[in-house]
């Protein structure tokens, strides 16, 4: 990406505060963030320090309360709720830590449903489900329910599922926090993987530094604010 290019995601002095009067809490001091388009970003910091906050703002979920948030030049702090919901399922894919896979559902039909909430056709639906399965190396397993799946490959659905709109953003939560050591790298070196090959932005929330060395980028969180940011341990030195 040229140095001109704007970043797809621009945080200037966000700020977020829960309750009023003397109860308030300000989970959010004024951060200030840019995010390139293609990026593979970590975020991390202690509990209460404010990434959780941020990543529920970046993903629409919230909103701040004073502050610009751009997202693709957009001014999202301007829009309302359907607005808000619009551009999340346009431009954004979810993955969770608790996978969140409908028990008795079959794999397949598991990725589907984004599109089906979209109101895609059936067939479309299908054909582009088993095309996200095969990007995650499940297309085998397509009508597997996840009680017969290991947890690397729930959490593959969970990532095909995430994909399977074409998203410009994958927002991860924790991603690898219910696996083990091996299905963890296996995970990590996916997601490295769809960053490079589909240009997908990828953030991620991690308590793990392991994990958060596969990012290009890492974010550190500290009291509400963006403390440092530094480039993963397999990306070279410190950018920040």
């Amino acid at each position: 990406m040229a140095d001109s290019d704007p970043p797809i995601i621009r945080l200037r002095g966000v700020t977020k505060v829960y309750g009023e009067g003397p109860t308030a809490f300000q989970a959010l001091k004024g951060v200030d963030l840019d995010i390139a388009a293609g990026d593979f970003v970590a975020v991390m910091g202690p509990s209460g320090s404010g990434k959780s906050t941020t990543m529920n703002i970046l993903g629409c979920l919230d909103v701040p309360t004073g502050g610009q948030f751009l997202f693709k030049g957009v001014h999202v702090e301007r829009l309302d709720r359907d607005q808000r919901a619009l551009l999340r399922r346009k431009y954004l894919g979810f993955v969770f830590q608790g996978f969140n896979l409908l028990a008795r559902t079959s794999a397949l039909e598991n990725v589907e449903l984004p599109l089906l909430y979209r109101g895609d056709p059936r067939k479309q639906r299908r054909e582009a489900a088993m095309e996200a399965l095969d990007k995650v190396g499940l297309k085998d397993w397509w009508d597997h329910t996840p009680g017969e799946l290991s947890g690397g490959q729930q959490q593959r659905v969970a990532i095909a599922r995430a994909i399977v709109t074409n998203p410009d953003v994958l927002l991860a939560d924790e991603p690898t926090g219910n696996l083990d050591s091996e299905r963890s790298i296996e995970i990590m070196e996916f997601l490295t993987e769809l960053n490079k090959t589909s240009g997908i932005t990828v953030l991620m929330v991690t308590h793990e530094p392991d994990m958060a060395a596969f990012a290009h980028t890492i974010v550190h969180f500290k009291d509400g604010l963006v403390e440092r940011i530094e480039a993963g341990h397999k990306s070279g030195e410190a950018v920040a």
